[in-house]
């Protein structure tokens, strides 16, 4: 049997964003994905870690949510969820807090009851604000001893500047201090109508949408948090001692831009080319030629008002300096020389994979909604960045390197013990 010729699509399908605009000011769009019988409702508060008045208490304010309302408790409210098969999930970021609620489009008023108790009535029990500092502590002073751990805040402390909103680390005693009142400030400051959007996705009917819109209206009308950012203070190196470690953590990368950037997504392709497969060049050079590491990744990263190029890796101890120099090599390399047809379309055909199989069902769908609308890309965003990795040349992908990869504006982070 002779193998199908590999195609890149020229487009990929995206159903079309519907927007509503409700009386309390949330904005409200509607992705109908009507071959799968689910439904699943997303809101996004701007209320990450940039807009807290004290340590942890974006993070531990959005975990709480269900851990009580005034007419249930926790474990309630999880039962009731749990009956009909349906979930419920908090994250954030230092920019957003993101609550998704999903079920069978059958169950789907049921699953807003439960909604409704931990979106408008939570009270966050004393005695859960209590387990979960002791515990999150706990969780943190442990993570604290490894490496990757402190290489990353350590990175970030360096890209930014250790009291950048973006860059500050917590020491896990501020857990002691935080209390009750400081999660229902903040829950009753940016969790509103007017500091959020919700992004409804599937098997979206009208019952459905009305049932959304009666849940949501209910919010506080509220407005978006006013926010001071200090200008980024970079330093180009940080090494943190860890005498005792068998392996050295490594961060390299720089400030770059938000995702809605025009050098956005061909800083994607750059990262890719460099650290974004398991055949790519850091990978090929750190692991396979040299043994350094088990793995080695790069990627452009995105903040509401930032952006970041990372490449990251733990090698053993004593190969500290040459996995460093072996990684200067490779940007150099990409700087001085064109990246050869062959890998690029690889490069291509990897991003463009990955961007298919995020949208393929409705839940992904609607991620990549929320991170359109959150950087007002607004429709056609997806084909915009298809076409651009389509279309990039080896001569883009040098220039950009060459821009943004000089190695002076690179900040270095280091932990682990000490090398030469």
């Amino acid at each position: 049997m002779k193998q199908p010729a590999i195609r890149i699509p020229s487009s990929l399908e995206m159903p079309r964003t519907e927007s509503l605009t409700l009386r309390n000011g949330l904005k409200l769009y509607t992705l109908r994905v009507d071959n799968f019988d689910v439904v699943r409702i997303s809101f996004v508060f701007h209320a990450g870690s940039v807009t807290q008045n004290a340590p942890f208490v974006a993070g531990t304010t959005a975990n709480l949510l269900a851990e009580g309302s005034s007419r249930l408790t926790g474990r309630q409210i999880a039962e009731q969820l749990d009956f009909y098969g349906s979930y419920f999930e908090a994250s954030l970021d230092r920019d957003y807090v993101y609550i998704s609620f999903c079920s069978l489009r059958r169950y789907f008023r049921e699953t807003l009851k439960a909604a409704e108790e931990i979106l408008l009535r939570p009270v966050f029990p004393e005695h859960e604000v209590e387990t979960y500092c002791r515990k999150r502590r706990q969780q943190l002073a442990v993570e604290r001893t490894k490496v990757d751990t402190l290489a990353r805040e350590a990175f970030a402390g360096a890209l930014f500047g250790p009291e950048h909103p973006y860059g500050i680390a917590y020491p896990e005693s501020a857990y002691d201090t935080l209390e009750r009142r400081s999660l229902t400030d903040h829950y009753r400051r940016l969790y509103t109508g007017g500091n959020a959007i919700a992004v409804c996705s599937g098997h979206v009917g009208e019952e459905e949408l009305k049932a959304i819109v009666e849940l949501a209206e209910q919010l506080p009308e509220g407005s978006a948090p006013e926010l001071r950012f200090p200008e980024p203070e970079s330093r180009p190196f940080v090494h943190i001692e860890r005498p005792e470690a068998l392996q050295s953590s490594l961060r390299i990368g720089r400030l770059l831009f938000p995702r809605n950037h025009p050098d956005f997504t061909g800083m994607q392709v750059v990262a890719t080319v460099l650290g974004g497969y398991f055949g790519s060049r850091l990978m090929r050079n750190l692991r396979e030629q040299h043994g350094y590491t088990y793995g080695v990744m790069a990627s452009a990263v995105n903040f509401d008002r930032a952006g970041y190029l990372a490449i990251a890796t733990q090698v053993g101890a004593e190969v500290t300096r040459p996995a460093l120099d072996e990684i200067f090599r490779e940007i150099d390399r990409l700087r001085r020389e064109p990246v050869g047809e062959e890998e690029l379309t690889l490069t291509k055909r990897i991003l463009t994979g990955e961007m298919m199989r995020i949208l393929d069902g409705p839940f992904g769908i609607a991620d990549v909604a929320i991170e359109n609308i959150l950087s007002h890309e607004g429709e056609g965003a997806v084909n915009r960045q298809l076409q651009e990795i389509r279309t990039i040349t080896p001569e883009r992908i040098q220039s950009l390197a060459r821009q943004y990869l000089d190695p002076e504006q690179l900040v270095t982070a280091v932990v682990g013990p000490t090398f030469r």
